[in-house]
């Protein structure tokens, strides 16, 4: 990177750093993206893990989980865990399910899941 560049990277925010970062990094799947998606149709996407949370819904546990692709997010729940080994902040994973919006979210529950490099 020439100083051209360095004094680009100086000026430009975080988030639009991330923003370009995640967009170049799935750039090579062929998944829809997370600002694509279609509600109640079955889809392939992948993303970086930015939140994990455990939260109980109806008194059974759940782990919640926000991906992001760069170009929007998604929230995706795993009912009856406290935990799922290989989850952790800043892993890519490539989710398999139906989404759904919930208030102002766009939410996939159980879907099948797998970790990427």
């Amino acid at each position: 990177m020439g100083l051209r560049g360095f004094g680009k990277r100086l000026s430009t925010d975080k988030k639009e750093i991330d923003t370009e970062r995640l967009c170049k990094r799935f750039d090579k799947f062929d998944f829809t993206r997370l600002g694509e998606l279609q509600c109640r149709t079955r889809t392939k996407v992948a993303g970086e893990i930015k939140r994990i949370r455990i939260k109980p819904r109806s008194g059974i546990p759940s782990v919640e989980i926000v991906i992001n692709d760069g170009t929007g997010e998604a929230t995706v729940v795993f009912s009856g865990r406290r935990n799922i080994p290989g989850i952790d902040h800043g892993r890519c994973l490539m989710i398999d399910g139906v989404p759904h919006r919930d208030r102002d979210r766009i939410v996939m529950l159980n879907p099948a899941y797998t970790l990427l490099g």
